[in-house]
């Protein structure tokens, strides 16, 4: 994110908060330190998403489980932990604003502290005073006890105005410079806002987007045709259908884990998004035999299960291709009982009878921008210049793809990002024998799905990760 802009002349308006007044008091250290269980598993979150660039969503359970955390102690630690790394480029400039240090030369773990604390004063309604006493607590209990004073200091000073002021200060006049000032005030990199900007292309329509990456996704369940029935799903789990998808169920509340459809394999935790992008690839018209699928770049497996689970009802069989070995390894767990092979091959050569094949699906690797609210951190690990990489990458699966097909055949090109480099900059440079065929009428009742043939779906208006379609047959 490019760096705030920064007006000495306008302190931080106060907004009816009231923050602590006066020069900043060191914290007591005649008393032990009174660690919280739940903020101190979200600050061990943050310590290893920085010391070994752990996923989020993927590390917090495990610590969760090792706390014996849940209920309402579980679901703070996750918002805390979650919310930190998700804001973490805005909580970043408010704490360098109230630091007389760079942060770059803080100790890792007084700088997850302080991330932790201000995350609690500018995003959550938890007193100042309280925020401020906690984190100072994790601090002196910690390996750097001797930057508590510090720590105290800081955070005083953040909890001196609420978001709102900051973003005043230190952010560029909306009028002025509209991507930067978004860019702040929702927690963006610059060069991602000003991706989804071209990708909407609606000025007006930029900061709902930006604004739904910042809210926690719900979660959609899918039930496996097969192996239960979508109604029969949503009554088991108190859920309601989904709106679009023939397989989807949105869960309430609750741990997915722990229902008996997802344990047994008759259902799993996937994004309605990615479920339409998979009945759409199974379900384009297609003349002649329809038996004999792929999926070119198959991990983790929450699409081929789909298909394979489609295909056994109709006696077919799908080729799954995964090129890391471990992903290939999760992707053959998931469509255990399958009419699925998986090979742990190249997308690019796979290795496999060339235009033998009547669907094939390509869910690229991309940079992931559609699905910024299920990954928290994701947004600042990413950068500008891993794009071109990543195109280079998309053309070649999709030249692949264009190989492995039979003419006649349809081959679905899918991204989880809105990004046009990795969108229509790459099917407008597809191979010569692959034509778009409008791909709307296969998302049917789905509204806002724009002049076509491809389709983006978007958080803030379908409800779904902004997954990207585009249906091409080979002619």
């Amino acid at each position: 994110m490019t760096g705030p802009r920064h007006r000495p002349d306008r302190g931080p308006k106060h907004t009816g908060r009231k923050g602590p007044t006066g020069p900043p008091r060191r914290p007591s250290t005649t008393r032990p330190p009174e660690v919280d269980p739940s903020r101190q598993v979200a600050l061990d979150l943050l310590a290893a998403v920085r010391e070994r660039s752990a996923y989020a969503n993927l590390t917090l359970p495990g610590l969760l489980a090792e706390a014996r955390l849940s209920g309402r102690d579980a679901a703070l630690a996750t918002e805390l932990a979650y919310g930190s790394c998700r804001m973490l480029g805005q909580l970043d400039a408010v704490l360098q604003a109230c630091s007389d240090r760079e942060l770059a030369d803080l100790d890792g773990p007084v700088l997850d502290a302080l991330r932790l604390g201000a995350y609690q004063l500018l995003h959550t309604r938890i007193p100042s005073h309280a925020a401020v006493s906690v984190t100072v607590d994790l601090v002196r209990a910690g390996s750097r006890p001797g930057a508590a004073g510090f720590t105290n200091a800081v955070l005083r000073k953040v909890g001196a105005a609420d978001l709102a002021g900051w973003v005043e200060r230190l952010a560029p006049a909306r009028d002025e410079d509209l991507i930067g000032y978004l860019s702040l005030a929702t927690a963006h990199p610059r060069w991602i806002t000003t991706a989804l900007a071209d990708s909407l292309g609606d000025a007006n329509d930029l900061e709902p987007a930006l604004a739904a990456d910042d809210r926690p996704a719900g979660v959609h369940l899918v039930a496996r045709p097969g192996g239960i029935d979508r109604d029969e799903l949503a009554a088991e789990v108190d859920g309601t259908p989904a709106r679009w998808s023939p397989y989807g169920v949105y869960l309430p509340q609750g741990d997915p884990g722990r229902i008996e459809a997802v344990r047994d394999g008759r259902a799993a935790v996937q994004d309605e998004g990615s479920q339409l992008m998979a009945v759409a690839a199974a379900t384009a018209p297609l003349d002649g035999r329809d038996e004999r699928w792929m999926d070119l770049a198959a991990g983790p497996g929450g699409k081929a299960a789909l298909l394979g689970a489609l295909l056994a009802e109709r006696g077919g069989e799908l080729d799954a291709v995964e090129i890391t070995p471990h992903r290939a390894d999760l992707v053959r767990r998931t469509v255990r009982g399958l009419p699925v092979r998986v090979h742990t091959a190249d997308g690019r050569d796979p290795g496999l009878p060339e235009g033998e094949y009547d669907r094939v699906l390509l869910d690229a690797p991309c940079t992931g921008l559609g699905a910024l609210r299920r990954r928290p951190e994701a947004r600042w690990r990413r950068d500008r210049g891993d794009v071109a990489g990543l195109v280079r990458l998309q053309r070649e699966l999709l030249d692949s793809a264009a190989r492995m097909v039979r003419p006649g055949g349809i081959v679905a090109y899918v991204t989880c990002s809105p990004h046009l480099s990795e969108t229509e900059g790459v099917i407008g440079r597809r191979p010569r024998d692959l034509e778009l065929i409008d791909a709307r009428p296969l998302l049917p009742g789905v509204p806002q799905l724009g002049d076509g043939p491809t389709v983006q779906l978007w958080p803030h208006r379908h409800g779904t990760d902004a997954m990207f379609l585009a249906l091409l047959r080979r002619a």
